[in-house]
């Protein structure tokens, strides 16, 4: 249903796996041209504010055929910034737009090393141009990361699922 952000905390993000695979499957946002992002918490949930440096590339093609690009997008990518990180941009709100892709978030328990991560999602734009987005990066902490929430810049997520994975031990 209908919700600002969606947030996976402790329970679900722990020491029980080293991987955590996120996959988004028609995450569809309550308007056009909003951006879908992430936000990382050591405090399982209460602040979603760690520290990330990443980059962000893209690229897309238009339903008419006549525009495409491959690009550094600078303005998604952080240097140690508490921001959330925009992993899909511009999704549309018609009926058939939507995004669908992964995350990756490595030994997020791990009190030694920085929480790499990397996202790879396509959306289908308000501007009916597929866009297909990379992101990768790091939570620049040593302390656990327990919590990670999703959520549009603006307005809602209107539909779709998130589904969790952990993988190795």
């Amino acid at each position: 249903s209908s919700s600002a952000s969606l947030s996976f905390n402790s329970t679900y993000i722990n020491s029980d796996y080293l991987i955590y695979k996120f996959e988004f499957i028609n995450i569809h946002p309550s308007a056009d041209f909003y951006d879908f992002s992430f936000n990382l918490s050591t405090d399982n949930g209460s602040n979603y504010n760690v520290t990330k440096t990443t980059t962000a590339f893209n690229a897309g093609h238009n339903e008419a055929g006549s525009a495409s690009n491959l690009s550094y997008d600078t303005a998604r990518d952080l240097a140690q910034s508490t921001s959330n990180q925009v992993i899909a941009t511009n999704i549309g709100n018609d009926a058939d737009q939507s995004c669908s892709g992964t995350l990756t978030l490595f030994n997020p328990s791990s009190t030694t090393f920085v929480k790499h991560f990397i996202s790879n999602i396509d959306s289908y734009e308000a501007d009916n141009r597929t866009r297909i987005m990379y992101t990768a990066g790091y939570g620049n902490t040593t302390s656990a990361i327990n919590a990670i929430r999703f959520q549009m810049g603006s307005g809602n997520i209107d539909a779709g699922q998130i589904k969790l994975y952990g993988l190795g031990s």
